[in-house]
């Protein structure tokens, strides 16, 4: 296993220095901008730097600031708290640029730690005359990842000579200010800008493939809109390598690359026996490419994001979905002719060039301002390679800076980019035409596939193919995808609110309750009015029953019975009703007369009485008669 393993590394050192270029050495093109001291004035003056390939240079603008050179932890390799000392400037003074001298540690860890202890820029001095290098992030470091994504300060590296000036300068207490200037990094010869990405489809490839997908979903709502304006001219490429002559024909050469080891890609997990092998992440290029070239015919090259985006999402390795079925669904949901795109990638099999691959290829040589590609990721702005954190806001200020002077499109001038992505295509997602429903949300970041929540209900799902209704009250959208039909004013469903419920055909249809449900005839599958004096017609949904003779039907029963016996029933029905009423009104008068009665009695006795002695309701009777005196 040894043995392989460093046989496996020999393998892919020479194939990957074995770089297609015509040089033996590849020409690597340094991004600079300016650097001027204002103050003090024996060294006043501009000098170049080379700008870091991580944090955000400020593009298109300047910054103002003071030098300080630490008297300890001058190579800023440990953090300077552990030193009492802080960069942070105070309320009204300029910000603070830290010089810190090279060697021992990754360029990008002396910046994090100078912006944690507050620094707002960093100058790092070089330790030998030479030209000046791009100060670039460790490769496939898993520790310095968790903070390069979070450095945000400009960096620069200056020579050696111009570093010693300014540390004398400082030793002998000057104040030492500067200026560093982006604003000539890219150059704006017209009103529009033409940028490139290098880009690469295998997402198994550590840190900073993980860094560019991120980059590729957050900057796609900024790339469309200036693309649909008019304002850019963007391409994507894909580097490749060739596998040696001597090697074409081994296992390894075969497995990495297509057209006889034209065109090869390490491998995903670099293990030859088992998982992905150099040649689909070499495939699925191909097909990018191709992707970005038919939709660039039809008008619409700001596809190739949509594509790229989903792809990332939908067919990733770990899910064992990277194939080309995978990619041949997500090429249907945006509308894309897969024929053409096909008909684009070739035979990979064939001993000949691939005129797609091969324009690749010549492109990854450097040509006038900018060098040869040899890193991925590459963003290359008017020909000039950008440096600094592949950032969806760092990005865009460096192609906006890349406009000429008063042509820079609305979305450069306002705070950010708002697009809503699910109007094109409705993104890639799924969709319900007929109840306007959608599974596409645009956000700030761009746009998701997720099932939606309409009136409550809740749609389940994966967002791109397919969503169902879910829950109660399924059936109020769109019937719940259930069949449904009206005729002659009755409406039949096979949607069920009960949560968990499948569609299912209501009582007096069969079938499988989605797209059809069928009448049974009750008649004649001898379901239902099977009595012997029943006579059975079948109707949509139900069925009716009569009865011959003097018969009445009795549905709950499924029988008949004589119509006759039925009346009796009914009129003896009536005679009571009509004897319980009559004694109720007899009962009533009798009460009534019997109040009455005693009423007048009453009356009568006390008027007799009255007569003979007084009552006590009623007043003495004055005597009118007196008696004679004798």
């Amino acid at each position: 296993m040894v043995l392989k393993r460093q046989s496996l590394s020999l393998f892919l050192g020479f194939l990957l220095t074995s770089f297609i270029t015509p040089r033996s050495i590849a020409r690597f093109v340094v991004e600079k901008n300016s650097l001027r001291v204002t103050s003090p004035d024996k060294i006043k003056g501009t000098y170049d730097c080379a700008i870091g390939n991580f944090g955000i240079p400020q593009y298109g603008g300047s910054m103002a600031g003071a030098v300080v050179y630490p008297k300890d932890n001058k190579k800023g390799c440990k953090e300077f708290e552990g030193f009492g000392i802080s960069f942070q400037s105070k309320p009204g003074a300029l910000p603070t640029f830290v010089l810190v001298d090279r060697g021992d540690c990754f360029f990008a860890l002396k910046v994090w730690n100078a912006q944690k202890a507050g620094a707002s820029a960093v100058l790092v001095a070089d330790d030998m005359e030479e030209p000046l290098i791009t100060m670039d992030t460790p490769a496939e470091d898993v520790s310095s990842a968790q903070y390069i994504e979070n450095i945000t300060i400009p960096s620069a590296l200056i020579e050696k000579t111009f570093s010693e000036k300014l540390k004398k300068a400082l030793s002998n207490g000057d104040m030492v200010n500067v200026n560093l200037d982006w604003r000539e990094a890219v150059p704006h010869p017209d009103d529009r800008v033409e940028y490139e990405l290098w880009t690469n489809s295998n997402d198994e490839c550590g840190v900073k493939c993980d860094m560019l997908m991120e980059f590729v979903k957050d900057f796609r709502g900024a790339a469309q809109i200036l693309e649909k304006g008019g304002y850019t001219k963007f391409t994507p490429h894909y580097i490749t390598w060739f596998c040696p002559r001597a090697f074409t024909l081994s296992r390894q050469c075969k497995s990495q690359c297509i057209n006889h080891g034209r065109y090869c890609a390490p491998d995903p997990d670099q293990d030859f026996s088992s998982g992905y092998d150099g040649k689909d992440v070499v495939l699925e290029n191909l097909r990018q490419l191709c992707v970005f070239k038919v939709a660039n015919e039809a008008k619409k090259p700001w596809v190739w994001w949509d594509y790229v985006t989903d792809f990332q999402i939908r067919c990733p390795m770990k899910e064992k979905k990277y194939n080309k079925e995978c990619a041949d669904a997500v090429i249907k949901s945006f509308g894309l002719d897969g024929i053409k795109i096909d008909k684009c990638m070739g035979n990979p099999d064939t001993d000949s060039d691939n005129p797609v691959l091969k324009e690749e290829q010549d492109a990854q040589v450097g040509k006038g301002s900018r060098g040869d590609v040899t890193i991925l990721p590459t963003l290359v702005v008017n020909n000039h390679q950008y440096r600094g954190k592949l950032e969806k806001g760092a990005v865009l200020k460096a192609i906006c800076s890349g406009f000429e002077e008063t042509t820079e499109p609305a979305v450069c001038l306002s705070g950010d980019v708002e697009t809503n992505e699910c109007l094109d295509n409705n993104g890639g997602c799924w969709q319900d035409k007929i109840a306007n429903i959608t599974a596409c949300r645009d956000t700030f970041r761009g746009r998701v596939c997720e099932c939606p929540l309409v009136d409550g209900v809740q749609f389940k799902g994966d967002g791109y193919r397919h969503c169902e209704v879910s829950g109660s009250g399924r059936c109020k959208i769109n019937n719940g995808g259930c069949w449904h039909e009206s005729r002659d004013g009755h409406t039949f469903s096979a949607c069920s609110d009960v949560d968990g419920a499948k569609c299912q055909c209501p009582p007096g249809f069969k079938g499988d309750g989605v797209k059809s449900c069928i009448d049974v005839d009750e008649c004649k599958e001898r379901k239902a009015c099977q009595c012997p004096a029943c006579s059975c017609k079948d109707t949509w949904g139900s069925y009716e029953c009569s009865c011959s003779g003097d018969l009445l039907y009795i549905r709950d029963q499924d029988t008949c019975i004589s119509k006759s016996g039925a009346e009796v029933k009914s009129a003896w029905t009536v005679v009571w009703v009509i004897f319980i009423g009559l004694a109720m009104i007899v009962g009533g008068g009798y009460l009534v007369y019997r109040h009455k009665l005693r009423s007048y009695m009453d009356s009568e006795i006390r008027a007799i009485m009255a007569q003979y002695m007084p009552l006590d309701s009623q007043a003495e009777v004055p005597n009118h008669f007196h008696e004679e005196r004798a």
